[in-house]
């Protein structure tokens, strides 16, 4: 009987572990995906979009746990995307969008944000990565002005 407890207790303490670990994932994974619209918004050059998208992801960046992302990191991420918000033009945003990228594709690197491959992108023009969730090259940095410069730089999965 005390075998069928213990086993018992040790299910469940693994199901809330998963679940907890689930809502985290979660979390990091809707932060990649406020990335990736800001990287689309910007991609088709426009301000207003790319603002909107920077505060969804200020707003995603707050509700996630400190356990999870330092204080620090998380505090990057927000100054970087309240710059990207606040900027009224695309030229302004996306010099910041590098900074934010950077700082992105070292928390790709650290934690799985999609179920599907990450790539790595590259601009030698701009000299400038960002993440993608596709292979199809569209440049942040130039928009439609030079929508398929760059490269795959690399593939996280």
């Amino acid at each position: 009987m005390k075998k069928y407890i213990l086993t018992a207790a040790l299910s469940l303490f693994s199901l809330i572990s998963l679940s907890a670990q689930s809502k985290k994932d979660a979390q990091i994974t809707k932060l990649y995906k406020n990335y990736i619209a800001i990287k689309s918004a910007l991609a088709s050059d426009d301000a207003d979009t790319t603002s909107k998208a920077a505060t969804e992801f200020i707003k995603t960046a707050s509700t996630i746990d400190y356990k999870l992302v330092s204080e620090g990191n998380l505090n990057i991420l927000r100054k970087d995307a309240s710059a990207i918000s606040e900027a009224r033009t695309v030229a302004s945003q996306r010099e910041t969008f590098f900074n934010l990228s950077d700082n992105m594709i070292a928390l790709t690197k650290e934690f799985k944000l999609s179920e599907k491959p990450v790539y790595v992108q590259y601009c030698p023009m701009a000299n400038g990565s960002w993440l993608s969730d596709e292979k199809q090259i569209m440049n942040p940095y130039y928009g439609k002005s030079m929508l398929s410069c760059g490269s795959i730089k690399s593939e996280i999965k």
